[in-house]
């Protein structure tokens, strides 16, 4: 037979509190102290009590979970992102809806129609370029939004943004300052990619400079396809001549390694024939033999201010806050 279903006035006898106590602890763990708190969630845990959070967000207007949309978690940035934008949130007694978009922008236009149809408090999107549809989709709903990793000039609401363009300038200028003019570029086929390898090849070109290949990869970016790439550019390796050398920038850390694997297995020195540089910072980056120069943008930062905006908003500050997260390059061995 089974048990009659726990309430949450049998939760509320249990941990020794008035009911509205346990509805707080559910719905508002800020307004109740710590000590509380745990008292409240052991006896839910004891009694294994289910809390109908849908029941109560609709008396509330709250559903008490953010959505988060991102285009993939085998990015170890975006990965970086998630966790902590989800463990500040569950601190606060959110919890968070992961959507994975790829890098089509239809893709994104569905997933928003199916997320904003659940009532979610709050949203996260990765980029700030949408299609009309999407953008008065995102406008009618009327709930707080945080655009991440891109700049925009007309964020929908709030904004947490890296300046893609700067950094495919900054890293041209660092290979310039190391006396480089040949160079070339592998960028993923995203759009942040995209602006990061264009602007780039734009900067390498105005310094005076011959950018030798433009390559286009497939979003994701795999340790594969910077193999591939790489292997495809062997012939202006080792055809220039023996005081020759090439500065080769990467749309992610990924890319970077996987052409200095296959760099290494076709006989290319590095740094002394092919000078890399990544972007994104990841672990692998800093093992790597030689270690990788890299482009840091700190994926944990932006989870980090995008989660404390959403909290401001809901918790009622009006301010439409935007922010820009600063890169910076980290130089290392292969160049």
């Amino acid at each position: 037979m089974a048990r009659p279903s726990v309430k949450l006035s049998d939760v509320a006898a249990a941990a020794g509190v008035a009911p509205m106590t346990v509805s707080r602890v559910l719905n508002s763990p800020e307004r109740v102290s710590a000590a509380t708190a745990q008292r409240v969630r052991a006896a839910i845990e004891r009694l294994g009590y289910v809390p109908n959070l849908i029941a109560g967000g609709l008396s509330s207007r709250r559903t008490r979970m953010v959505a988060a949309i991102v285009p993939t978690m085998a990015h170890p940035m975006f990965a970086e992102l998630v966790q902590n934008f989800t463990d500040v949130l569950r601190a606060r007694g959110y919890e968070v809806m992961l959507l994975l978009s790829g890098y089509g922008v239809a893709n994104e236009a569905a997933l928003v129609r199916t997320v904003l149809a659940r009532r979610p408090d709050a949203l996260l999107l990765t980029g700030a370029t949408h299609d009309a549809p999407t953008r008065q989709m995102l406008l009618d709903a009327a709930i707080p939004v945080v655009e991440v990793f891109d700049v925009a000039r007309r964020p929908i609401d709030m904004l947490v943004g890296v300046d893609h363009a700067a950094v495919g300038t900054a890293v041209a200028a660092y290979f310039r300052a190391k006396g480089h003019n040949r160079f070339a570029v592998f960028g993923a086929s995203d759009p942040r990619a995209q602006v990061r390898a264009t602007s780039f090849a734009a900067a390498a070109r105005r310094g005076g400079g011959t950018v030798l290949a433009e390559t286009v990869i497939p979003a994701p970016s795999t340790i594969g396809a910077g193999r591939a790439a790489l292997r495809a550019l062997l012939p202006v390796l080792t055809q220039a001549g023996a005081g020759e050398r090439l500065a080769l920038f990467c749309s992610s850390d990924l890319v970077a390694f996987g052409a200095l694997v296959e760099a290494r297995a076709n006989g290319v020195a590095v740094p002394q024939r092919l000078s890399l540089c990544g972007f994104g910072d990841f672990e692998l980056s800093a093992t790597s033999d030689p270690a990788l120069t890299t482009v840091s943008v700190e994926g944990a930062r932006i989870g980090w201010c995008a989660a404390s905006f959403v909290l401001d908003r809901l918790g009622g500050v009006a301010e439409a806050r935007r922010v820009q997260v600063p890169s910076r390059i980290i130089e290392r061995a292969s160049s």
